[in-house]
């Protein structure tokens, strides 16, 4: 199996979207190398960074499914290396 490493960024612009996302995230949990999101409470925004290493595809699905949430916006930074990993 292939893999690559990525960052997922997202922006919380409606609070109560962050349920749904953190239901997403959660269904991709064996995927996600770690998280960490930051309240800006003077924006009234939450800004999640997640880290993940997966196959292409699984990444670009879980980015889209976020992305795709009314009130959030997500983006992907992709590694340059992939990784193979024997099964």
């Amino acid at each position: 199996m292939e893999t690559r490493v990525a960052v997922i960024g997202i922006i919380v612009e409606k609070q109560d979207s962050a349920e749904q996302m953190n239901h997403i995230l959660h269904d991709y949990a064996e995927y996600i190398v770690g998280r960490m999101g930051i309240p800006y409470r003077q924006k009234g925004i939450s800004i999640v960074s997640v880290a993940v290493d997966a196959p292409q595809d699984v990444i670009s699905a879980l980015s889209g499914k976020i992305g795709r949430i009314d009130g959030i916006t997500a983006k992907t930074a992709y590694s340059n290396f992939i990784y193979r990993e024997e099964t």
